[in-house]
């Protein structure tokens, strides 16, 4: 996103008649900001950065406009296949994506080597586990792992949601009953406080995406399981001091693989209220075209490249001798099933949120009680029971639950 803005002044110069205001917010405060505005009909932003959640749900209230009209130079053929239905509703796409993301292991290969480990080709959270405990180096300020502490659907939970389908749990069963205080529930929740309390960084309640690759850059991560678009900032070494040494593998599994790895993208949707439809689909259709992805190759070097949008991206030989992560990421996103995401049957769609209005209240509050668990303010068991409780609730009171 702040490259597309650095980039902006070239759209401007190309379309003189239109003037952009951007507004920069943080992952949190954005959701609540844009959430407020467009079901309110506020009218206050015209373009709208939003993700996977949100497009269906928004296109089936009528908030968002239908993306029909697209140039054919802007070829949505070429949109990676689950990205694209990710953000269409009743197959139209409502939003458009600017890059699109699964999630996968990042790991320092000196220091694995350097404690004679090899990282298998499908790591377990056992696996993980293990490789931090020996990797954690306090003293000399370098921590066995990293993941997203900080509460929030979007950020803790994003981490926590993939471990319990890993452990082979779900947030609903078949009938929409809450299933959190379960066994899968309390074994992955065990195991991330575990790992961040005994070999993650002090303050890891506080760290959420860009606190972690600050880290991980700055070397003071072994392992970091998080978004793939962190993939190009670690391999550039221009913002990392580990980018001779970072690798990669797959997100891990534990019980299954359903579910163990992230779909989402953050794309551009238009407010069905915004009086500068024309200049908005100038603008969207701009900032995630062909042409744009090779402008921010060309200018801030290939490894930066959006990814996770276009398949011609990846066929790029430009892109793929700057990112030798490239096929694995395509890989990870197309090998997700969001109907799918959990070994067990769910009457939802998603990986790490479940596709319902309702889950924003949901996943913010078990993000406020994850984070008590891991502050030692609230056992396992006792914070679960509370979580399982509200959920049966929200979906109680909107009806879902038969």
């Amino acid at each position: 996103m702040v490259l597309m803005q650095s980039l902006s002044a070239e759209f401007e110069a190309e379309h003189p008649d239109t003037k952009l205001n951007w507004v920069m917010l943080d992952e949190n405060t954005l959701r609540q900001r844009v959430t407020t505005d467009i079901a309110t009909g506020g009218g206050q932003f015209d373009v709208m950065m939003i993700g996977t959640y949100e497009a269906p749900i928004w296109a089936r209230k009528g908030w968002l406009t239908p993306l029909r009209n697209l140039p054919a130079s802007f070829d949505s053929d070429d949109l990676i296949k689950p990205v694209r239905e990710g953000l269409s509703y009743q197959g139209q796409l409502y939003a458009l994506p600017f890059y699109g993301e699964s999630s996968i292991t990042y790991y320092r290969r000196d220091l694995f080597a350097a404690k004679g480990l090899r990282m298998p080709a499908k790591p377990t959270y056992a696996d993980i586990e293990t490789f931090a405990r020996v990797l954690t180096d306090r003293a000399g300020g370098t921590y066995g792992i990293c993941l997203r502490g900080q509460p929030g659907w979007g950020a803790n939970v994003s981490t926590i949601a993939t471990m319990v389908n890993a452990f082979g749990g779900r947030w609903f069963d078949e009938n929409w009953h809450a299933t959190i205080n379960t066994k899968p529930w309390k074994d992955a929740v065990g195991a991330y406080v575990e790992m961040l309390k005994s070999y993650g960084p002090p303050g890891s309640s506080a760290n959420n995406f860009n606190e972690n690759l600050a880290l991980f850059a700055g070397g003071h991560c072994a392992i970091w399981i998080d978004a793939t678009v962190a993939a190009g900032i670690l391999s550039d070494k221009r913002e990392s001091q580990v980018a001779s040494t970072v690798a990669f593998a797959p997100a891990p599994t534990a019980l299954t693989e359903n579910g163990t790895h992230t779909l989402w993208a953050w794309a551009l949707g238009i407010a069905q209220k915004s009086k500068q439809q024309a200049k908005a689909l100038q603008f969207v259709t701009w900032a995630t075209s062909k042409e744009y992805v090779a402008r921010v190759g060309q200018r801030k070097g290939w490894a930066l490249a959006p990814p996770g949008t276009r398949y011609s991206t990846y066929r790029n030989p430009a892109y793929r001798a700057a990112a030798p992560f490239g096929d694995l990421v395509l890989q990870s996103i197309n090998t997700v099933d969001p109907t799918h995401p959990s070994a067990l049957p769910v009457p939802y769609t998603g990986i790490q949120y479940v596709d319902i209005p309702e889950f924003q209240g949901i996943g913010a509050a078990v993000g406020q009680i994850v984070a008590g668990i891991l502050a030692g303010r609230t056992s396992i068991d006792a914070g679960l029971a509370t979580a399982q409780g509200l959920a049966d609730r929200a979906v109680q009171q909107a009806g879902y639950q038969h």
